[in-house]
């Protein structure tokens, strides 16, 4: 187990604690589904703050998922023809980016090291290979968007995949509340590219 470098803050949360007029509480629905805002004066249970292994796994593999998101959506103007695809890159983009900087920083507090640029050439989670990748740099126009949208599809499965394994063994609020977003937003995503690869 990976102890949370906020562990001291679990002490002070001893007994339940009641919402006060700040700013709003989100409480973590079940795996999957959605959450839900706390009422001013709710009186929510006491939980463990710490970070466990699930926890850690999916932040340190999220990262270098997320960059080769960005360096797939990094191609996308220079070679696409489809603004469909072109939109679907600017969203995943705007998405992704700020997940890795929470992630990053999630993970030096915890005096983690943050995986290097190299660390996704393993290749799991239905990440691109080496030969993938240097296939979707060569392609243009309608080969690219088409390869392109069946790399991000598997891209974003094994995504969610990483996202449903914290969502049962993880312990971290930001990384359960993170995963959730994972899981729901590329299952979106996931769906728009399927009917968006239909019609190219």
């Amino acid at each position: 187990m990976v102890t949370s470098a906020l562990a001291g803050c679990a002490s002070e949360l001893a007994g339940p604690s009641s919402v006060g007029p700040g700013a709003p509480v989100i409480v973590p629905g079940s795996p999957g589904g959605p959450g839900r805002t706390a009422q001013p004066g709710e009186s929510l249970p006491a939980r463990d703050w710490s970070a466990v292994a699930a926890d850690v796994r999916f932040a340190e593999g999220m990262i270098p998922h997320h960059r080769q998101a960005m360096e797939m959506t990094g191609l996308v103007e220079a070679r696409a023809k489809a603004e469909g695809v072109r939109a679907v890159a600017r969203q995943i983009a705007l998405t992704q980016r700020p997940e890795i900087i929470v992630m990053r920083d999630w993970l030096g507090a915890l005096g983690r090291a943050v995986p290097d640029h190299g660390s996704h050439a393993s290749g799991g989670y239905g990440m691109a290979s080496l030969k993938d990748m240097n296939a979707l740099r060569a392609a243009r126009g309608a080969a690219f968007d088409r390869m392109f949208l069946q790399l991000m599809i598997r891209h974003h499965e094994g995504a969610m995949r990483m996202a449903g394994e914290e969502l049962s063994g993880g312990q971290d609020q930001r990384m359960l509340l993170m995963a959730k977003d994972v899981y729901s937003g590329q299952g979106i995503e996931v769906a728009r590219m399927k009917e968006l690869l239909a019609t190219i």
